[in-house]
């Protein structure tokens, strides 16, 4: 008991001494600090609003009208025998890899909460189904950071391979039992002029949570970095991780995108040249996707019940099989990339996307997406029919 008491008041201090050293970095910079915070601001209003809105919407569309009960009896002859869940648990998987961060998360435990999976499911889920878009890996890391279409289509397909490979390993999280359902609600469901207020009014509140965390992480980080004390951790890396190749400033720019994955994968532009580490290192960060999605999610969770640890070891494992994914890949195709491009400073800021063109993107790139699933699971509810047939 009394080292319970004890840990709990040197964590007590520790809390303390961070809140105020932040507070003591905010008032010593504060024009940089207001600056970081209009960057984040910015950065939240012109792409991930119009990015992460409408997949919000669709999300909970998804299961509120019912829907996610179709794509469960279309997908069960993939869902089942891959990674131990429902055919439900596909619109998590679909959503995650076409909506972006957190869409995948957020519709797991809407079906969790609607009793559609068991807590074993959902845990499962939450280590695969929480994926970067392709609007996020083509529009600003392939065309914006690489100028290379090609770079974007090598880190979406490790990312996606990387992902279902997690989901594999994943399959026997919880055991073999079902792990808890919740009950489900009265069968009658709402029209769907109600379900579309109710997920248009959740969406929103849903997007404001995520700009706050995305504008707290923006001005975090560069206080770290005015402060010196990202510099200082990114010495301390190098060091320990110098026998890889990894010096201080490669340090210093994976430690942002631990932090904020925006900010990392744009600091790779200024060494763009060097195509097989910075896609690699670009793989790794969106593989990890960074704290500031992982609070994202964690605010979701913290009144279901879920456990958190299967998705941090996911989103581990993701981050470590993409990175090696495309390293191997860029051992055998080398895509040209224009680095004087790049160099001379012509790619525009991410936040200077305009709230049309993000959208525009992000809509066409998810819409290909989409179809590409749904085909799959044509194509293996087909097959699953023929089995059933020979077997009468």
């Amino acid at each position: 008991m009394g080292n319970v008491k004890l840990k709990q008041k040197i964590w007590d201090v520790l809390e303390m001494v961070g809140l105020v050293a932040v507070t003591a970095g905010l008032m010593a910079f504060p024009s940089r600090m207001v600056d970081a915070a209009r960057e984040g601001v910015e950065l939240c209003f012109n792409v991930l609003i119009p990015s992460l809105f409408p997949f919000f919407v669709i999300s909970s569309l998804t299961v509120e009208l019912g829907m996610a009960e179709r794509l469960g009896s279309l997908f069960s002859g993939v869902m089942g025998p891959m990674f131990n869940v429902g055919g439900e648990c596909a619109s998590a998987l679909i959503l995650g890899f076409i909506g972006g961060y957190p869409v995948g998360a957020r519709t797991v435990i809407s079906l969790y909460e609607e009793g559609r999976c068991s807590k074993a499911e959902a845990e499962r889920m939450l280590a695969f189904s929480n994926n970067s878009g392709p609007a996020f890996i083509f529009g600003v890391v392939g065309a914006g950071i690489f100028l290379s279409s090609a770079v974007g289509l090598i880190l979406y397909l490790t990312h996606i391979t990387a992902s279902i490979l997690v989901g594999l390993l994943f399959r026997s999280w919880g055991g073999r039992g079902t792990g808890g359902r919740l009950p489900r609600p009265p069968a009658a469901r709402a029209g769907f002029p109600a379900a579309f207020v109710k997920a248009v009014s959740s969406s929103f509140t849903s997007c404001l949570g995520i700009c706050g965390f995305v504008i707290f992480f923006t001005v975090f980080t560069r206080l770290l970095f005015v402060s010196g004390v990202l510099e200082a951790a990114a010495g301390v890396l190098g060091a320990a991780l110098g026998f890889m190749g990894l010096d201080e400033a490669w340090a210093e720019r994976l430690l942002t995108g631990l932090i904020e994955l925006t900010g990392g994968v744009w600091s790779l532009r200024e060494v763009s040249s060097e195509l097989t580490a910075s896609v690699s290192m670009a793989a790794f960060m969106l593989g990890w996707a960074g704290l500031s999605v992982h609070c994202q999610v964690l605010s979701f969770l913290s009144s279901t019940g879920l456990s958190a640890r299967s998705y941090i070891l996911g989103k581990l494992l993701h981050a470590a099989l993409s990175a090696a994914l495309s390293a191997l890949i860029m051992c055998f195709a080398r895509p040209s990339v224009p680095v004087g491009l790049i160099l001379a400073g012509q790619v525009g800021r991410l936040s200077a996307l305009s709230f049309a063109s993000a959208l525009r993107a992000s809509v066409l790139l998810s819409g290909g997406v989409m179809a590409f699933f749904s085909l799959i699971g044509i194509f293996s509810g087909k097959t699953g029919g023929k089995k059933d047939g020979s077997a009468l």
